[in-house]
């Protein structure tokens, strides 16, 4: 997967960068928002692709200019390479409140704990710049504790492992009913149950989304696609819903 610009303006730019995975590794995407020459890196991932991904970073960013870091949740592919990002630049590094007792577990040094910014249950806005970012409570979807982020001037939604796709070879979903095949397996197994996903789109419907952008596989792009997605799982039987013994 190349590194993509996925919406871009004078002041603002969204980028999918490229993939760094390798070998036996869940392949996972790394994204950056640059608002007015500041930037948000988005779930940088684990130790196998932090060389790589902080190369490919300086190519659009100046790391001195990259004021923040998202760990939507505590995956390794989210957060095992924290401790590297947050010893090389000046970022604040944001993760669920949840999840703050665990990332020293991760070898997160206490010279940069007090980087880490605890998010409340409820959600926050980021402020880069001037662009106001929302993280979503996306709880269960599939960590208890776990966010996305919404972009609103590129009207891209930051979904984490919700939509997350295995083993197709597209970057972007162009036949949504194909596309199912490869989304089903992951959602019915690592999603808690249906009644959240009915929650997530009670959440989402008053937003202007133009790109569902996982942490996983494909993006979703196109307001007729999006829309089939948040019907699609809406309807789904996940998690919970499937246990009978």
């Amino acid at each position: 997967m190349p590194t993509q610009v996925l919406f871009e303006n004078a002041e603002h730019r969204n980028i999918l960068l490229e993939d760094f995975t390798s070998g036996q590794m869940v392949q996972a995407n790394q994204h950056v928002i640059i608002h007015k020459g500041r930037g948000i890196l988005l779930d940088p991932g684990g130790h196998k692709v932090y060389s790589k991904a902080l190369d490919e970073l300086s190519t659009v960013l100046p790391l001195g200019a990259l004021d923040y870091i998202l760990f939507s949740h505590q995956d390794p592919d989210i957060i095992a390479a924290a401790n590297g990002w947050l010893m090389v630049t000046n970022a604040k590094g944001f993760l669920p409140q949840l999840w703050i007792r665990f990332i020293t577990h991760f070898g997160v040094d206490e010279l940069v704990m007090e980087n880490i910014v605890p998010i409340p249950d409820g959600g926050l806005v980021i402020d880069l710049a001037g662009a106001r970012l929302p993280l979503l409570p996306a709880h269960f979807l599939h960590s208890a504790g776990n966010f996305q982020l919404y972009d609103p001037l590129a009207k891209i939604l930051y979904t984490g492992d919700l939509g997350a796709s295995l083993g197709q070879t597209y970057v972007t979903v162009t036949n949504f009913d194909d596309h199912i095949q490869y989304m089903e397996g992951f959602h019915r197994r690592y999603i808690a149950s249906n009644k959240v996903l009915k929650l997530w789109a009670q959440m989402v419907a008053p937003l202007d989304i133009e790109i569902i952008a996982p942490q996983h596989g494909a993006i979703i792009a196109g307001k007729e696609n999006v829309q089939r997605f948040i019907q699609w799982v809406q309807g789904l039987a996940c998690g919970l819903d499937l246990l009978e013994d």
